[in-house]
């Protein structure tokens, strides 16, 4: 018999299998330790990947996880801050992305969302700042890449 912590094909099709959401983001720079990441988490996995890219050519197929929904964020297709007739700076869809989908799927005080951030720089602390102060996440909680510096979990 299957316990909820295992992670094989019987287990994740069970009603009472425990699911624990995943929020990613990645760039153009980080499709690699993306790709890593997703390798390691099991098929029954739910959750949100979000992939922020300089233009449409770089939109591929990725192996994510059946029950986890990815979405490319074109920038050349994105306009910067509102009212500054700017093109979207790297990070800044990400940005804009997550925390739009915070507001609307963080809203529990005792959420063990799995958050990954593997965009580039600004953008990952911007999503972090938010994520933190508005949303009430310990910083402990979010993984980012160790070159950054950030005081989360690694």
């Amino acid at each position: 018999m299957s316990t909820s912590a295992e992670h094989n094909a019987a287990a994740c099709r069970a009603s009472r299998h425990t699911r624990v959401q995943h929020l990613i983001t990645a760039d153009e720079t980080s499709l690699a330790e993306m790709e890593a990441v997703l390798a390691t988490l099991p098929i029954c996995s739910t959750g949100r990947l979000f992939i922020e890219v300089p233009d449409a050519s770089w939109i591929t197929s990725v192996a994510a996880p059946a029950r986890m929904t990815v979405t490319w964020l074109d920038r050349s297709r994105r306009g910067g801050a509102p009212g500054t007739g700017r093109t979207c700076a790297p990070g800044q869809a990400l940005s804009r992305a997550v925390a739009g989908w915070a507001g609307e799927m963080l809203c529990c005080d005792d959420d063990a969302t799995r958050i990954f951030l593997l965009g580039c720089y600004l953008g990952t602390v911007d999503i972090v700042d938010d994520l933190t102060s508005r949303h009430g996440v310990d910083a402990g909680h979010i993984h980012t890449p160790e070159r950054f510096g950030l005081a989360t979990a690694r």
